[in-house]
């Protein structure tokens, strides 16, 4: 029995581990973000990190390892770690996007996106018009009706969104954009929920996103790109209120 009871608070303290390791990788994260270790500033030493967090110095090690291995701090023998070049971050990780949190405007990284998407999502629509599959048709269009129904709901409506614009994406079937769409999927998430968060109706998006499937129905791609670029104007302006209503003019 005691075996038994040793083996289950064991198991327990593995459990435990990754959520520890988490908050305390969050938590440097968020200081950085913050500025309150600003670009090319050297970390506490592990000895005062571990005091502040309340952890083992292997915590505090494998937190800085996950950060390094997202661009966000360096570490050098006999120098410390450092914070490095904003460049260097990996800002489309799906971690280092949920740790920005608040801070994303500050970084300009919604109107980036925004530009990104311009330059990908009308070509895409106009490839999709000519190869999507019947099935790709079919998901796209649940995706929309999830929008239609989810309208008054920003947390669903957004999930419903990101399936909209990572399908159409697949069905360009262009590798390099199938390739993007997992790339961007969690900056979209962001962007889309900024954008949908910010504006009570979101009639004209639902009607905009419905007018693209139809496009891609009829095989009509010139209707197809059209419909994205409208897409992508609504988002502009819906962006434009989110980070008036953060504070910061556009």
């Amino acid at each position: 029995m005691e075996a038994g009871e040793s083996l289950q608070e064991e198991s327990r303290k593995v459990e435990r581990r990754p959520r520890v390791r988490r908050n305390v990788t969050v938590a440097i994260a968020q200081d950085i973000f913050s500025d309150r270790y600003p670009v090319g500033s050297a970390l506490p030493r592990e000895h005062d990190l571990c005091q502040e967090h309340g952890v083992s110095r292997t915590v505090i090690r494998e937190s800085l390892k996950i950060l390094e291995s997202k661009g966000i701090v360096r570490g050098k023998p006999r120098i410390g770690t450092t914070v490095c070049d904003r460049d260097e971050w990996n800002i489309l990780d799906a971690d280092v996007l949920q740790w920005m949190g608040p801070h994303l405007t500050e970084f300009d990284l919604l109107g980036c996106i925004l530009e990104a998407r311009r330059t990908i999502e009308p070509a895409a629509a106009e490839l999709a018009s000519a190869r999507a599959s019947t099935q790709e048709i079919a998901d796209l269009e649940r995706a929309w009706i999830d929008m239609r129904d989810s309208s008054d709901d920003p947390d669903r409506f957004t999930e419903a969104d990101v399936r909209f614009h990572t399908v159409l994406l697949n069905a360009s079937h262009n590798q390099v954009f199938r390739r993007l769409s997992s790339a961007i999927h969690a900056a979209l998430h962001h962007t889309l929920r900024a954008s949908n968060v910010a504006v009570e109706n979101r009639d004209d998006a639902v009607a905009i996103h419905g007018e693209l499937v139809e496009a891609l129905r009829l095989r009509d791609g010139a209707r197809a790109r059209y419909c994205s670029n409208a897409m992508l104007d609504l988002a502009a302006r819906d962006l434009e209120a989110a980070e008036k209503a953060l504070g910061r003019s556009v």
